[in-house]
Formats: structure tokens, C-alpha cells, sequence
């Protein structure tokens, strides 16, 4: 896959997405392979518009928070990510807030469309990786995604 590098600043969450002031900054900056995920990849080349992609990295988030991905090891300290709404929460609710979240998304997404937003979104498989999978015709992922990524949208009201 190609690499598509742009500059972004460092914050203590990560790296910043959208570009703040276009001149110098006292900040740190880095270089960011934008199409590192599918998701990503597929927002760079427009194939999807910044409201899908928000809905998508905000599922994305929530499955990290929820930390439902599969554990190679023992996890010896709890998932710190700093968010809004997170105030005053121990690390359990905030778990159990991201699952609720998590599963309601895909509850709204439903049934059929849940498949591909897990492959793509949360596992990061390609769209023709996940066609496949799914015994799907070719390039008919990416409308399912856009169908799947409205839905999930309009759930966390993203505008």
C-alpha cells in the first residue's frame, strides 16, 4: 500500500487530526501515514466525506475504550484515553460506557452491515479482504461501508 505522509501536531492524546494554525508552532509535530487504516485510506482519496470518517473513529474509539480486541497477553495496567464525558468515571464504568456505545452503534447499523464495519473499522482489514470473507461481490464493500457508517453516524449525532 502507498504511504500518504502529512505533518500533524503531537498532543498528549495523540496526534492531532485536523490541522490547527498553519504556521510555526512551539508544539511538537509528526509525520502521520494517513493511510495506515482502511478507514483512513479510504477518507484520504475521498471515497468516504469527514462525517463517515468521524463515525467511523468514533466506533473505532469506542471498541479500543470498550478493549474488546483480542489480548495476547495479560494487561497489567488499565486503558488510559483521555475523552469528554469520562469525568468522574473509574476505568470499569468507563469499559462498560464504551461497550454500551460500542454495541449500540452497531444496533443501529443492523443486521448484515454490522459484519463489514467490524472487519473494516475495528480489525482493519482492507475492503477486498473483507469482501472476500464475507463472500461478497467485489467493490460492493464500500457502498455497504458508506450505508453502515451513515447509520452509525446518525447514532452518535454527528452532523
Amino acid at each position: 500500500m502507498k504511504q500518504h505522509l502529512v505533518e500533524r501536531e503531537l498532543t498528549a492524546e495523540g496526534p492531532r487530526r485536523r490541522a490547527g494554525a498553519t504556521g510555526p508552532s512551539r508544539h511538537r509535530r509528526v509525520t502521520v501515514n494517513i493511510a495506515e487504516s482502511p478507514l483512513s485510506w479510504l477518507h484520504a482519496h475521498g471515497h468516504i466525506d469527514e462525517r463517515l470518517f468521524d463515525a467511523g473513529e468514533r466506533l473505532r474509539a469506542d471498541y479500543e475504550r470498550a478493549q474488546l480486541g483480542p489480548n495476547v497477553t495479560m494487561r497489567w495496567d488499565p486503558v488510559r484515553i483521555k475523552g469528554s464525558g469520562d469525568q468522574g468515571l473509574s476505568v470499569t464504568e468507563r469499559v462498560i460506557a464504551a461497550r454500551t456505545r460500542f454495541h449500540g452503534a452497531l444496533a443501529q447499523a443492523g443486521r448484515g452491515l454490522e459484519d463489514i464495519l467490524w472487519r473494516v473499522v475495528c480489525a482493519g482489514e482492507s475492503l477486498p479482504v473483507a469482501e472476500k470473507a464475507l463472500e461478497w461481490p467485489a467493490r460492493s464493500g464500500k457502498l455497504v461501508l458508506k450505508l453502515a457508517l451513515d447509520r452509525v453516524a446518525d447514532y452518535y449525532r454527528i452532523t
